[in-house]
Order: structure tokens, then sequence, then C-alpha cells
């Protein structure tokens, strides 16, 4: 293998790791597609205390409407593991743990969709 050989090599396994991080960084855009309205239809029991549009009408509850997508996830899988603590956790804990990965995802796609300010 000459001299050039080995640059167009090493040239080539540059473009395909380059590749595959983009592919990576591009994937997760492309499967967060939950189903905003299957978790409407799941969100019932969240509105005792956020509210029928995302609004809680208890001022220690938070406001879930037009909330970041990704920080719900997070947030109800913390609960779901029993990693948060505090303040409400043992009631969100009992909540968080019947619901699916799937679950998690459509009910943070559905009030993420909400505007902020409850449509006012």
């Amino acid at each position: 293998e000459n001299d050039d050989e080995r640059v167009m090599t090493m040239n080539l396994k540059h473009y395909a790791v380059a590749g595959i991080f983009a592919l990576g960084a591009a994937v997760p855009a492309v499967v967060s597609a939950a189903d905003a309205e299957a978790g409407k239809a799941k969100a019932a029991v969240c509105a005792a205390c956020h509210g029928q549009n995302g609004l809680a009408q208890i001022p220690t509850y938070p406001n879930l409407a037009g909330q970041n997508e990704q920080y719900l996830v997070s947030a109800l899988k913390a609960y779901k593991n029993k990693q948060r603590s505090g303040g409400q956790a043992a009631i969100m804990q009992g909540q968080a743990a019947a619901l699916s990965d799937t679950d998690i995802a459509n009910l943070a796609a559905y009030y993420a969709s909400l505007p902020a300010d409850g449509g006012k």
C-alpha cells in the first residue's frame, strides 16, 4: 500500500466516523414521535393537580402546559425510578410507577404541545 492509498483509507475512515456521529445525532429527533393525543387521553388523572389545560390551580403544584418535552420525560422517569424526593414526590412516584416509557413520552408530548398561558 503506497502513501496515497493510506491517506485515502484514512480519509474514508474519518468520513465514516463523522457519518455515524451525524446519524446518531439525528436519530433521537426522529424517534421522538410521541403521540400527543394518546398523552391527552392518559392525562385525565394528572388534571386533578395540574389542571385541565396544564395550568395548576394550586400554587405549589407546577404548570405542565408548554413545558419542555425532554424535561417532562426526564422528570417522570426520575419519579418512576424514585430518584426525586421532597414536595409531592411520594404522590408523583405512585402516579409514575404505572406509566410505561411510551406513556411517559406521550404525556410529555401532550403537555409540551399546550400553550404555556393556557390558551388565553
